[in-house]
Parts: C-alpha cells; sequence; structure tokens
C-alpha cells in the first residue's frame, strides 16, 4: 500500500465515521488559506475529497486533491 492509499483510506474512514474536522490549508489554485479552521467532509472519491468550512460565515464547499494532503498543503488535525 502507498502512503498514497494509506491517505486515502484515512480519508475515507473518517468521512464514515466522523466526518467533522479540523483544517489548515495553504493552496495556491485556488487560493484557499485556512488555519485550524473546522470543517465537514462531504464527499470522497478515487481523486479528490469534498470539504465544507464555515469560516466567512457562509458554507463554502472545496474540492481537494489528496496529493495535497502528501506535500503537507492541507493538513487535518484528526490524522495527526
Amino acid at each position: 500500500m502507498t502512503a498514497l492509499d494509506t491517505v486515502k483510506s484515512k480519508i475515507r474512514e473518517l468521512y464514515e465515521t466522523n466526518p467533522n474536522i479540523h483544517v489548515n490549508i495553504t493552496v495556491g489554485h485556488p487560493k484557499i488559506n485556512l488555519k485550524s479552521d473546522p470543517a465537514v467532509i462531504i464527499g470522497v472519491y478515487p481523486h479528490i475529497f469534498r470539504i465544507e468550512e464555515y469560516s466567512e460565515g457562509e458554507p463554502k464547499c472545496h474540492t481537494l486533491q489528496y496529493t495535497d494532503v502528501l506535500t503537507n498543503q492541507i493538513q487535518i488535525d484528526e490524522l495527526r
């Protein structure tokens, strides 16, 4: 099992058991910058996953790549 497969399975497990997470995201395109903000995993797919966060007051959905978790552009506190 590769590191990417491990990340995918851990995120899927969070999605199925406790989708409420806290994330640190620093992604340049599209620009997303969150620091320990609460979010909810709303979908898990073969190459991407989706979260919903409320850092600006309104719900906002983001589509994220598993590889960004490997490169530490996305950090999920519950995976530590």
